[in-house]
């Protein structure tokens, strides 16, 4: 018979923190808190098996599963001497969600499950609290109907201040008991009128209620949404976590928190956390209520830290702290509850962080003893890095400041002001920089929480919704900005006696918790500390060389400075685009015999020459691989009819002229045109003007640095060998003529770009000519599938989202097509030059599931933008210490 259900605490443990696979996150480290002696209150875990085998079998449950939950309820029953839907000592539960995988608030929760009209009084008499089981009923009806039964939770809230109203009180803490009578008086008629049944009764049918809904939010549009920004797989499943209620909101004994045993946000070790007394959990996070500072030092006036108001409990948990972290040897994210000042642990996971705080937290554990380097390595995610790459707020910039809420997330953004999270994500896809305006958001508002550059909510503390979900996003956020006030009617913000309407810029500094009308000037990073010491540990297991994408000095210095080793794609055809240029660049296309083609490419010569020679200064020694021109002449031709007139007249010749030539120089299908080697072979006295402007710049510079440049010249688009051959024979002519002219020889090399199928299966046949191959990623992932990389993306996500595509291939790369493709031609390069260079120089240079890859497939470098090159560094190091792959010559 298969195991479905797992029990933990009270001396019984079935599972453990290794399980987390079967039990979920949630259930794993419940029961490896159990077993380490942590004061857990008891319950069992549904395994993440049923939720697959719900979803495979039509919503149904495997046929053992009811007896085993009864069973391990029993289990529950006798650990705390109270019986499941009794009336004198009733067990309440709550029922929560636990993926393998933390995803904080994206599934759904019940607690106080089990009351009814007849338990509710048995839980008063039994507490000696009518207040306290009155509160805790209306609270179950309020999740119950929202999460199972589909009702609207702002109906709940209305009703809840029409009572605080005719009372006069503006805190739920001032009800009375007869208040939450009324209250959930108000919220059976309400849920009997909205779904047309009575609120049910039955704890048993209430619990195999919850269980669905739990199962069935694993499925709903935020979980859906997280698990894509994540790429947290569907088939994964969720876990459903019973566990006996300890209650917080008993009086002022009692409490619930959630804090983290060092800052999420910094990565200072410090305890860190937020705690209500007599409250439940959904309070902490929901922002209803204003949490107070775990620890004094933390405290602002008027606040009362858990350190002064419960220094029992408070110690307690100092301990648990210490014990987690040794144990779980990460930085932990820790739920309890204080029920009438004893202690419990509701959670332990290992915490969201920022990347800075991941960074420092990493190298301080290793510094610690608590890792080592290499653990240190793995621990921090190479995309996370992007948050530490890019500029904060210059610090000497004029600003205006409108308001200031709690720092919830570091890092900066300006953007327009938008109020729900659906124009965020329309007009974040076109381009706009938005920031997100909400009271407080709530896991529907994932979607436009990533399209945002920033968010700012009114309500809510350092550890909810928004806090948590922008840090493990990167987005910088201020939270409970309490002198802001939101009205979502009028698309407005207000503070100190200003008014921001909707589409008008604000920036945040969520370093601060400031917020500033209007832009506010940015300044670059500085990498240096924790973040120089984790790349020279990178650095130090590394195989893989990381190169940059570049063709202007400022991006060919950003990337030095962030320890690129060379430049693996510098575009030449940008440097075309240049005012000073094109004119010259267009008469040369204009032109219809070799010797007008020359003359023109005359005038361009200097210019690429002190192009090559800037970048060669910057790379002073190391390779710089320069594609030669590759885009179709057309691209470079002016379109509408007034910019045809324009340049007609500056080169001497007429509109129609111009038009005439556009036409001939037009295509059907341009990227698969006259373009690349191409180009080449046509006109070669392109490729030797660009030939000679690179060998004459990198004489000089060697002559004036003293650091010859390695040149790499590559041949874009090549698909035969005899293309290659008749190319490669035009570069190497100018390099005589070259070093002949000027007495200097200078070593370069000769390569060609795959980016053609055939290129990669006649790979032999062209290492015969070549010094090297760099993939380019982009145009052999679209010539491999026959996508448009400019079009795809309209259907692309209906393609991942339905599982045709794991993954969108121009992000990641396509292992089974593009990189057996990749595999082919290095496999047979290498067999007739073992000593061939390869490497990738399209956007997947910078992803680390791609670099992964080429670690596997045993390329030698990869090359990705400036600010990705970082990335590239951690990530090339954690594929060498995963244990790589085919790196045979």
């Amino acid at each position: 018979m298969s195991k479905w259900v797992y029990s933990f605490g009270a001396g019984h443990n079935e599972g453990k923190a290794e399980m987390r696979n079967l039990l979920g996150g949630k259930g794993a480290n419940l029961a490896e808190m159990a077993s380490i002696g942590l004061p857990v209150p008891p319950g069992f875990t549904i395994t993440t098996e049923v939720c697959t085998y719900y979803y495979d079998h039509g919503k149904q449950y495997p046929q053992e599963l009811k007896d085993q939950v009864t069973a391990a309820l029993g289990l529950v029953e006798q650990a705390v001497g109270m019986r499941f839907g009794d009336n004198k000592t009733p067990l309440l539960v709550s029922v929560r969600s636990g993926a393998r995988v933390s995803m904080p608030g994206m599934m759904d929760t019940v607690l106080n499950l089990g009351l009814n009209d007849e338990t509710v009084d048995g839980l008063a008499a039994a507490s000696g609290d009518p207040r306290f089981a009155w509160d805790s009923y209306r609270r179950f009806i309020q999740m119950f109907g929202s999460v199972v039964l589909g009702v609207d939770h702002h109906r709940f809230e209305e009703i809840i201040e029409e009572v605080k109203i005719s009372r006069d009180v503006h805190e739920d803490t001032q009800l009375t008991a007869d208040d939450w009578k009324t209250v959930v008086t108000g919220y059976k008629e309400m849920v009997a009128q909205v779904t047309g049944k009575p609120f049910p009764q039955d704890p048993e049918a209430q619990l195999w209620a919850a269980i669905g809904a739990v199962f069935g939010s694993w499925m709903n549009a935020r979980a859906n949404t997280y698990r894509r920004l994540h790429d947290i797989p569907a088939n994964w499943g969720t876990a459903v976590n019973v566990q006996a209620m300890v209650f917080g909101n008993m009086g002022e004994d009692c409490a619930t928190g959630v804090c983290f045993t060092r800052d999420p946000s910094t990565g200072e070790n410090i305890f860190y956390g937020e705690y209500l007394i007599n409250a439940q959990g959904e309070d902490v996070v929901a922002g209803i209520r204003t949490p107070q500072p775990m620890a004094q030092l933390k405290a602002k006036p008027g606040e009362r830290s858990m350190e002064v108001a419960m220094p029992k409990a408070y110690q307690e948990l100092v301990a648990v702290r210490a014990r987690l972290e040794q144990h779980y040897a990460d930085m932990q994210d820790i739920e309890f509850t204080v029920q009438q000042n004893k202690l419990y642990m509701l959670q332990t996971r290992n915490g969201k962080r920022t990347a800075a705080a991941s960074l420092k937290i990493a190298v301080d554990m290793a510094r610690e003893g608590l890792i080592d380097q290499t653990e240190a390595i793995k621990r921090v995610n190479p995309s996370a890095l992007d948050q530490l790459l890019h500029p904060t707020l210059d610090p000497k910039a004029p600003r205006k400041l409108l308001a200031k809420g709690l720092p919830a997330s570091p890092g900066a953004a300006s953007g327009a002001v938008v109020f729900s999270a659906d124009e965020a994500e329309v007009r974040a896809a076109k381009g706009e920089a938005v920031i997100l305006v909400r009271i407080e958001t709530s896991p529907e508002d994932i979607h436009g929480m990533h399209a945002a550059r920033g968010i700012l909510t009114t309500r809510g503390g350092m550890t909810s919704h928004a806090a948590v979900v922008a840090r493990g996003m990167g987005r910088p956020c201020v939270a409970g900005a309490g002198g802001v006030t939101v009205d979502y009617s009028s698309q407005m913000l207000m503070a100190g006696g200003q008014t921001i309407r909707g589409g008008e810029i604000i920036t945040l500094d969520g370093a601060t918790g400031e917020i500033f009308i209007g832009p506010v000037a940015m300044v670059e990073p500085q990498l240096s500390g924790d973040f120089a010491t984790l790349m020279e540990w990178a650095d130090g297991v590394r195989r893989l060389k990381v190169r940059t994408n570049a063709e202007t000095p400022l991006d060919a210095d950003t990337a030095r400075k962030f320890g690129a080793e060379g430049i693996g794609l510098c575009r030449t055809e940008h440097m075309f685009f240049d005012p000073q240029r094109i004119g010259a660049v267009r008469q040369m296309i204009m032109s219809e015999t070799e010797e007008g083609r020359r003359e023109a490419l005359s005038r361009l010569l200097p210019f690429q020459r002190a192009d090559f020679i800037e970048l060669f200064r910057i790379m002073a020694g190391l390779p710089v691989t320069i594609r030669l021109l590759d885009p179709p002449l057309h691209e470079f031709l002016p379109h509408s009819e007034a910019e045809i007139a324009e340049v007609a007249v500056s080169l001497g010749t007429d509109p129609v002229t111009m038009q005439r030539r556009a036409a001939d120089l037009s295509e059907a299908n341009p990227m698969l045109g006259h373009r690349g080697c191409r180009l080449g072979i046509s006109y070669p006295e392109i490729y030797e003007m660009q030939a000679r402007a690179i060998f004459e710049a990198a004489v000089a510079t060697a002559k004036e640095t003293g650091a010859a440049p390695v040149p790499e010249i590559m041949i874009p688009l090549v698909a035969t060998r005899r293309e290659l051959e008749i190319t490669r024979a035009q570069v190497d002519k100018v390099a005589k003529e070259v070093f002949t002219e000027t007495g200097q020889t200078i070593e370069y090399y000769v390569g060609t770009m795959i980016e053609l199928p055939r290129a990669a299966l006649t790979a032999d046949k062209i290492a015969e000519v070549a010094d090297f191959f760099s993939f380019g990623t982009n145009d052999l992932t679209q010539t491999t599938f026959g996508l448009s990389r400019d079009d795809a993306g309209k259907f692309l996500p209906l393609y991942v989202e339905k599982g045709i595509l794991p993954k969108d291939p121009f992000v990641s790369i396509d292992p089974e097509g593009v990189g057996a493709l990749v595999k082919i031609a290095k496999e047979k390069g290498r067999a007739v030059k073992s000593d061939l260079k390869l490497g990738i120089c399209g956007e997947h240079g910078g992803d680390p599931a791609s670099i992964q890859f080429c670690e596997e497939a045993g390329l030698d470098y990869v090359s990705c933008s400036p600010y990705r090159v970082p990335v590239a560094r951690l990530a090339a190091a954690q594929a060498a210490l995963s244990g790589g792959g085919d790196r045979t010559a």
